[in-house]
């Protein structure tokens, strides 16, 4: 139990910073924000579709075995797929890291 609640520290004071409060000055950065933002909703509604598919209680190696077909013929990857699922299911972007995002 320990070990858990130290763990969910550690993950709660490495979290991302939040964004600046006021829109950034530079208009590249808050059209790049918005693209990623975009991104992240549209990820989301695929991991929606990935928990239809394969549900929480699936550990990712089941839902990878039950996925893998889908993410084929969707024509995306299925670690792409299972970062996804697992957005939808905390809705931390960190889950989007080194795959979508």
């Amino acid at each position: 139990m320990r070990a858990v609640v130290r763990q969910a520290v550690r993950d709660v004071r490495t979290a991302p910073p939040p964004p600046p409060a006021g829109p950034p000055a530079d208009p590249a950065l808050t059209e790049l924000r918005r693209g990623v933002d975009d991104l992240a909703a549209t990820t989301h509604q695929l991991g929606e579709l990935m928990l239809e598919v394969a549900p929480a209680y699936l550990s990712d190696t089941d839902a990878a075995d039950i996925l893998s077909l889908l993410c084929e013929q969707i024509g995306e990857e299925l670690e792409h797929g299972l970062a996804a699922r697992r957005y939808a299911l905390s809705g931390d972007r960190r889950a989007l890291h080194g795959t979508v995002l």
